[in-house]
């Protein structure tokens, strides 16, 4: 039980970090990190920065990875918060940190994983728009993700379970 009631406090507080390093950054960090964002992308693709996949290549713009991006992989919770090239991920029981890496010309995710967890430590973005982010990590996953609104907490998603009442502790 006391197992449980930390791993749900640990998965709640980076969620909150998730949360507000998306707020805080999200509306300013493409253009403070514009030289970041644009070596992700292929140069000449002469795409639409927006929609995150470039006509004519396939390529996609590190600038359109930015944001809180939430879903349901398995019946569990999946958080990925990405600002400034940062990426802070929230699945299951792990809880990871790392960067977007450009990889061949494409962005991927390179985490490291609290507790050795390595089911989500090399992230390919399968696809990405104003809405929606598909990631296949080389651990076997594939996370589909819902865009959150920057500031607020996602909707939709479960609750935590009610707590029992804990005993008093004892003063020392």
């Amino acid at each position: 039980m006391t197992s449980s009631l930390r791993t749900g406090a640990v998965a709640v507080a980076a969620l909150a970090a998730a949360l507000a390093l998306t707020a805080c950054g999200s509306d300013d960090a493409s253009k403070d990190s514009g030289a970041d964002s644009a070596a992700g992308a292929t140069p000449g693709s002469g795409g639409d920065k927006g929609s995150g996949e470039p006509a004519g290549g396939g390529a996609v713009d590190a600038a359109a990875l930015e944001g809180t991006w939430v879903g349901l992989t398995d019946g569990k919770n999946v958080t990925v918060s990405i600002s400034a090239r940062k990426v802070a991920l929230v699945a299951d029981q792990s809880v990871c940190q790392g960067d977007v890496k450009d990889m061949g010309g494409e962005p991927m995710l390179a985490l490291k994983c609290t507790g050795g967890s390595t089911d989500r430590t090399m992230g390919a973005i399968d696809s990405v728009d104003g809405t929606k982010l598909v990631l296949s990590w080389d651990g076997g996953a594939k996370d589909s993700l819902t865009k959150a609104e920057p500031g607020k907490l996602p909707s939709g998603m479960p609750s935590l379970p009610d707590l029992p009442d804990l005993p008093e502790v004892p003063a020392p």
